[in-house]
């Protein structure tokens, strides 16, 4: 997956490292009011070296290198700074306390270190980044028509801090195509030209603007630009050709066995652990309407198979997704199992099926039969979700909040859709490692990804 804007990430990337590094020199600095020594400063980088390693990933987490830079920030920088570097000294604290073998205990200098980093780290990205010219967005003319397209025009239009300023938006006309374009060029000086090359009108008119190139334009496939941007496929382009060019098994024969290796070890790694729990979770369960702390649910796997999956227990009763006409769920949520669900303890014991086989860390999340049945009526290429496992989590519970619960909604499944065969088209061990990261920030810090 190519980004238009990666220069971005990887600046913002090397500049953290070096505010880490000259923090901790500040830090040093600032707790004896002298200038540090080289062999006082190399005994504290040593074994700081290591915690930045942790420290980037939790940035990571933190959403600090979202890659989706089109997307409106949802929480503000210093917030999601200073709890990313609070969350960093502590786990700094930990690490000195547990390996104590490079005889250092820096207490006062991480209390001094968590605010002059917060206080760099901060200065640099809100000042000293814009300067290097990267934050600046730069002029685009957008060639298409699609409704793709307009979700590109409305996002780089309304979005904070946005890669590109849309300068001009030209409507497919199959005469003086290429004429409109050029003109566009001339007046607005765009960096790139996003194009909906998979309008003839549109590639028809592309050898003229060749030369353009020369001019350093960057002609960019909106189609490209919009899986890259918002993480999900463009449903108005699926079809039987984007599936048989994109969706494909055996592209995936290294990776399907080491997943599946990676699902086991961790499984085990978690699961024996969160047993320690479970006497207490199924005590609280029953003491709320002494019912049973278990349900056993009937879900669509790999290959349209049913597998019974299991979780505590969250709602009033077990009605195994058969919604009757209502096409809702007639249980509610227990006070127990709010609280369940918002630390996604409830799923524990899907460990079990991950163990099996049934399920995987990183997937589609599963439905019910009588919901796939109606799925697969309605939505186009709905049963293609199914050529993998099913996960505990997933792209689309990252990024799209408006997820039906214990109720049939076609509409909102199509934009589930959308974001299950994306992750169908690049799933990779780097697609699941950020999801699953980005699904710890999420119940960590209870924000949408």
């Amino acid at each position: 997956m190519t980004s238009a804007f990666a220069p971005r990430t990887l600046v913002l990337f090397l500049g953290d490292l070096f505010f880490f590094l000259f923090s901790l020199w500040m830090s040093l600095f600032l707790r004896a009011f002298e200038i540090p020594s080289q062999e006082l400063f190399m005994s504290h980088v040593i074994p700081f070296s290591f915690l930045f390693v942790v420290w980037i990933g939790v940035y990571f987490i933190a959403g600090l290198y979202e890659s989706r830079s089109i997307v409106l920030q949802r929480r503000a920088l210093s917030a999601s700074l200073l709890v990313a570097q609070s969350v960093n000294v502590v786990i700094a604290a930990l690490f000195f306390f547990f390996i104590p073998f490079f005889g250092i205990t820096p207490k006062v200098l991480l209390i001094i270190y968590l605010v002059t980093s917060f206080l760099l780290v901060l200065f640099w990205r809100v000042a000293l980044f814009p300067f290097f010219g990267l934050q600046k967005p730069e002029n685009a003319v957008i060639v298409g028509s699609s409704v793709e397209v307009q979700e590109i025009v409305a996002g780089l239009s309304h979005a904070h801090r946005a890669p590109a300023r849309v300068a001009a938006v030209i409507e497919p006309v199959s005469i003086s195509l290429a004429s409109l374009v050029g003109a566009a060029i001339q007046q607005y000086r765009p960096r790139f030209v996003i194009a909906d090359l998979n309008d003839t009108r549109v590639s028809a008119a592309f050898p003229e603007l060749y030369n353009f190139l020369k001019q350093g334009i960057r002609f960019l496939d909106s189609a490209e630009l919009y899986e890259d941007v918002f993480g999900r496929a463009p449903l108005s382009l699926v079809d039987e050709r984007w599936i048989a060019r994109n969706i494909s098994r055996s592209a995936h024969l290294f990776y399907d066995p080491l997943k599946r290796a990676i699902d086991i070890t961790c499984a085990v790694f978690i699961g024996v652990p969160s047993l320690l729990l479970y006497p207490f979770v199924m005590f609280a369960i029953w003491l709320e309407d002494r019912g049973a702390p278990f349900v056993a649910l009937d879900r669509v796997g790999q290959g349209g198979e049913v597998f019974r999956m299991y979780k505590f227990r969250t709602m009033s009763g077990n009605d195994q997704g058969n919604y009757g006409p209502s096409g809702v769920s007639q249980l509610r949520i227990t006070n127990v199992g709010a609280y369940l669900r918002a630390w996604r303890l409830d799923e524990f014991p899907q460990l079990w099926n991950i163990i099996r086989g049934d399920l995987s860390f990183i997937g589609p999340r599963p439905e019910t039969p009588a919901l796939v049945a109606t799925y697969e009526k309605e939505i186009p290429f709905y049963g293609v979700r199914h050529l993998i496992q099913p996960g505990l989590s997933g792209s689309a519970q990252l990024y799209y909040h408006r997820d039906p619960h214990h109720a049939a909604d076609v509409a909102a499944t199509k934009m589930k859709l959308s974001y299950d065969l994306f992750y169908l088209k690049h799933r990779s061990l780097t697609l699941d490692l950020s999801i699953f990261l980005k699904t710890i920030r999420r119940i960590l810090i209870k924000s949408n990804a």
